[in-house]
């Protein structure tokens, strides 16, 4: 069973990406974030098998947050979820540590691509 964590700043979109990753066997999404403060927290203390991290949070830039979990994880996969072009954060998201980028418009399959 993976387990997951899920940040973003909107409780529908945090919803909505748990239900489309549950649907794949053996994943399982135990907590949902919408502050970036209690996800770095929750990655020092706990073992996830992967983040999916929004680029944009209420808060604060998802990419510092990206920055501060590969300090606390360097070897945890994050997958940023934005609602921003590839063209204009992607390459950032990479050079941060990012595993994969996908826009929030993006086809469910493309999310699911391992």
């Amino acid at each position: 069973m993976k387990r997951m964590l899920i940040v973003d700043d909107h409780e529908v979109l945090r919803d909505g990406v748990k239900r489309v990753f549950e649907k794949q066997p053996g994943t399982a999404t135990s907590e949902r974030r919408a502050l970036s403060r209690r996800p770095l927290r929750l990655v020092r203390e706990q073992d996830w098998d992967v983040v999916v991290l929004d680029i944009s949070l209420g808060d604060r830039s998802g990419l510092e947050v990206l920055k501060e979990l590969k300090q606390i994880r360097p070897q945890l996969p994050v997958l940023i979820l934005s609602m921003h072009s590839e063209e204009q954060f992607a390459r950032r998201a990479f050079k941060a540590g990012a595993a994969g980028y996908v826009t929030k418009d993006s086809p469910q399959r493309s999310w699911l691509r391992r």
